[in-house]
């Protein structure tokens, strides 16, 4: 009998692996931070708001992790380096990467100037790729493969008429870096998925879930598309990145996953 048939539970434990999560102070990068940290990993957490950071920090120590905190943003490249230098130090290696930074920027294409469009594009995708990248280099020098999980989003895939030129284009790059990447390291081991979600609980959305008029308006027209019939809780992100960040995912690459109660499907 397999290994793993004795125990399926061990294909999601992390214990002794390292990851680095940037946009830690995040609703989703915190998010990913607890589950990882439940799970067993050592922890390089990375956010520009320090106050923030150092709560999602805290929490990861409650549940027994090792935590790296770097108060900074993958804006560059040698700031990207930088993270994974000090993870190295820190812990001797880098076995996942998670990057949950990223900015939305609403405008109607007419009145969006071309540099706000711009600024999204290098949050999202720039740096995305700046920290892949960094990280990349230091998994394949490892040999042993590794896991990344990229932020993307159902407006990858869709349009949205208020104004998302921007943000859907970012996202949309988002599943091609995740495509292109699973290609170019299928063989050395290295994983590379992205999760995709639509509304989920954060304090972005917390007017969604409210019980006033125009939340309820908003949410009717929106729920009428949602085939789950209910927004998205941080719980439904938390098995999907765990699927992505662990041995259990090994044969998966260069996907898109849709943590949408059926959104796209329809």
């Amino acid at each position: 009998m397999s290994d793993f048939l004795k125990d399926p539970l061990s294909l999601f434990d992390l214990a002794g692996k390292v990851a680095v999560i940037t946009g830690a102070s995040g609703a989703f990068g915190a998010l990913a931070a607890q589950v990882l940290a439940g799970a067993g990993a050592k922890l390089t957490l990375v956010a520009g708001k320090a106050e923030a950071l150092e709560k999602t920090a805290e929490a990861c120590r409650e549940l027994g992790a090792e935590i790296e905190a770097i108060n900074a943003r993958p804006s560059d490249e040698a700031a990207c380096e930088k993270i994974i230098g000090r993870t190295v130090e820190r812990f001797g290696r880098v076995d996942i990467l998670v990057i949950a930074s990223g900015k939305n920027d609403v405008a109607k294409i007419t009145e969006m100037a071309p540099a706000r469009f711009l600024s999204v594009m290098d949050a999202n995708v720039t740096q995305s790729w700046l920290m892949a990248r960094a990280a990349g280099k230091q998994m394949l020098a490892q040999g042993e493969g590794g896991k990344m999980v990229l932020m993307s989003s159902a407006r990858g895939l869709l349009g949205h008429p208020a104004g998302y030129t921007a943000y859907c284009a970012s996202k949309a790059a988002i599943d091609g870096i995740a495509r292109a990447l699973g290609c170019e390291w299928g063989p050395s081991g290295i994983t590379v998925n992205a999760i995709a979600p639509t509304v989920f609980r954060s304090p972005l959305t917390a007017w969604m879930f409210e019980d006033t008029e125009n939340a309820r308006t908003v949410r009717k027209g929106f729920l009428a598309r949602v085939p789950k019939g209910r927004l998205g809780e941080p719980q439904d992100l938390a098995g999907p990145l765990l699927f992505l960040a662990s041995k259990a995912s090994d044969f998966y690459t260069g996907h898109t996953l849709y943590a949408d109660g059926g959104y796209t499907a329809g």
